[in-house]
């Protein structure tokens, strides 16, 4: 993955302040719109194996998507997850931000200044 990869919702509040962050400390980063242009299942498992603590991390469970569900979601399989996910984007947390190496969901200033760091010091050292 080149740069950072911003996965948003224009309309969510989170969304918004983390591009706002972004933008305030002149970081690059490539926008894609969760529910235009949903993450495919090879997307969605690179960013599941970035996560520390796996579906849970990802997983909007207050939304109305999820309380609608009438499935135990602990019970599928990665896969069956991933295309449940890909089908019904409104289930991820926003936004998510990654590098291919980091992962930040949702807004967390601290977060966001770990990832760009990360990716300052990875250009200094290739540079």
């Amino acid at each position: 993955m080149n740069g950072l990869k911003f996965y948003t919702y224009p309309s969510c509040t989170s969304c918004r302040r983390t591009k706002s962050w972004l933008k305030n400390q002149n970081v690059d980063f490539s926008e894609q719109h969760l529910f235009k242009n949903t993450p495919s299942a090879e997307e969605l498992k690179k960013i599941l194996a970035l996560t520390t603590e796996g579906i849970d991390e990802i997983l909007a469970k207050r939304s109305k998507e999820f309380k609608a569900l009438d499935i135990d979601i602990n019970e599928l399989s990665v896969s069956e997850f991933l295309e449940l996910v890909a089908e019904k984007p409104k289930l991820l947390r926003r936004p998510i931000l990654t590098d291919g190496e980091k992962l930040v969901i949702g807004y967390n200033p601290e977060g966001l200044r770990s990832i760009t760091n990360h990716r300052e010091n990875f250009i200094e050292k290739i540079s």
